[in-house]
C-alpha cells in the first residue's frame, strides 16, 4: 500500500519560505502570483497491512509524532491505495 500525506503551516503562522518563493516569482514576471504557501509532501510505502482503516490509523499517528509539528502544522492524509 502507498500513503501520500500534505503537511502545511497552521493559518496565521508566518511563513517566510512562501513569502521568499512569492517574492522571487513577482520579480521573474509573475505579478498574479499575490500568496504562497509551502509545505512538505511525503509519499509513504507500507507491506505487511492490507486493512486500510489499519492504515489509515497508522499514518495519522505516524503524522501526528513524527512528520509534523502539531503546535505549528496540520497534516492531511490525501490518499491511501
Amino acid at each position: 500500500m502507498k500513503a501520500k500525506i500534505i503537511v502545511r503551516l497552521k493559518d496565521g503562522v508566518l511563513d517566510p519560505q512562501g513569502q521568499t518563493i512569492q517574492r522571487a516569482l513577482n520579480k521573474m514576471g509573475h505579478p498574479e502570483i499575490t500568496n504562497l504557501r509551502q509545505g512538505k509532501f511525503f509519499e509513504i510505502e507500507i507491506d505487511g497491512l492490507e486493512n486500510q482503516e489499519e492504515v489509515r490509523r497508522l499514518m495519522e499517528e505516524i503524522s501526528r509524532d513524527v512528520l509534523c509539528n502539531p503546535i505549528i502544522e496540520t497534516f492531511e492524509i490525501e490518499d491511501i491505495s
